[in-house]
């Protein structure tokens, strides 16, 4: 969807800054610094569209009264909640489902510098990863492979709420 089509959806409303929306397509669809884009580029066109019609449909629900009191921080944090729930929906493996649920977690074939360990043996390579429980708390384990010697192992890191 291009800037002039969603610009075109909001035409029909005042409520939404067709800005608001590209900023957060630019930033959730590229690779940014350290932070990575969660979603697969072959859902970026139908995420669009059925991000932007869903996030109208809520905000046509919200009352003229009730619009004064919700901030852009307010309409950013919803857009990106719908944004997330539609991309879970969209994708095709639980990879990357995990990516979009996770998206600050090392990801497969993401390679790990261990720390205190000798520079040419302190590289592995993600090769699998999967949620588990402990007691209450939720962890991603992480398996990986050493770069150097090929030794196999597993860590694990909690998960956020």
């Amino acid at each position: 969807m291009t800037s002039f089509e969603i610009e075109l959806k909001l035409a029909k409303q005042t409520y939404i800054e067709a800005q608001m929306l590209e900023s957060a397509f630019d930033f959730w669809f590229k690779d940014h610094e350290h932070i990575r884009s969660p979603f697969p580029d072959y859902v970026h066109e139908d995420l669009q569209q059925k991000a932007v019609d869903k996030f109208l449909d809520w905000s046509s629900q919200i009352s003229e009264k009730a619009k004064k009191d919700i901030n852009d921080e307010i309409l950013a944090e919803k857009f990106e909640e719908i944004l997330f729930e539609l991309g879970d929906e969209l994708v095709k493996s639980t990879d990357e489902k995990l990516t979009i649920k996770y998206p600050f977690m090392p990801r497969v074939n993401d390679i790990i510098k261990v720390k205190d360990t000798p520079e040419d043996q302190a590289e592995s390579c993600v090769t699998a990863r999967e949620i588990c429980k402990k007691g209450d708390e939720s962890f991603m384990k992480i398996k990986l492979k050493n770069l150097a010697s090929g030794t196999e192992w597993e860590t694990d890191f909690e998960l956020p709420e």
